[in-house]
């Protein structure tokens, strides 16, 4: 393959998966400036990892979930530790448009709910439950984020009898 079927290569599979790179970098960004910057970052390091991408063994989505998690949780503990902050909640106003300027719909008040739950998770959950929202495979989110099934299993119980709780104002015990 010639340097530029691959180059050609890599933009219509990222073309393909943008949504990816954009809900990884709306759940990881404080603004919708650090957001672009952040879909920059991760889109720059799939470029220079692109190379060593085997498709036999895992699925492009797969490898760009991996990819654009690890730089969004890089990112956001160089922040962290740099101006010694947690996160602000995830508001609606960062998930505005998708890569390709399609617009969301208005979120109600349970959405923001959501978003904002989302927001206070830590990064590993915070990946957890992005994967989970996407519908994909448990086996798929213990690849991803390099813990067992099992555990996959018990982190999302937890976050949703945590979510149930905040949702219905009931407090939860040993979560």
């Amino acid at each position: 393959m010639t340097a530029r079927q691959h180059q050609q290569r890599f933009e219509h599979l990222l073309q393909q998966h943008r949504g990816i790179v954009f809900k990884v970098a709306a759940l990881y960004s404080r603004s919708v400036v650090d957001r672009d910057d952040l879909m920059q970052e991760i889109s720059a390091q799939l470029w220079r990892s692109f190379g060593s991408y085997d498709e036999a063994r895992a699925k492009f989505s797969t490898w760009t979930y991996r990819i654009a998690l690890n730089v969004a949780i890089s990112q956001a503990r160089r922040a962290r530790w740099s101006d010694g902050e947690r996160f602000e909640p995830l508001e609606a106003r960062h998930l505005e448009t998708v890569g390709g300027g399609e617009t969301i719909a208005e979120p109600d008040e349970r959405l923001t709910a959501l978003y904002a739950f989302i927001g206070q998770l830590d990064e590993l959950n915070r990946a957890l439950i992005l994967l989970y929202l996407e519908d994909r495979s448990y086996t798929e989110m213990a690849d991803v984020l390099g813990i067992s099934e099992t555990n996959v299993a018990t982190k999302i119980s937890r976050i949703k009898q945590k979510l149930r709780a905040q949702m219905t104002g009931v407090a939860v015990t040993g979560a």
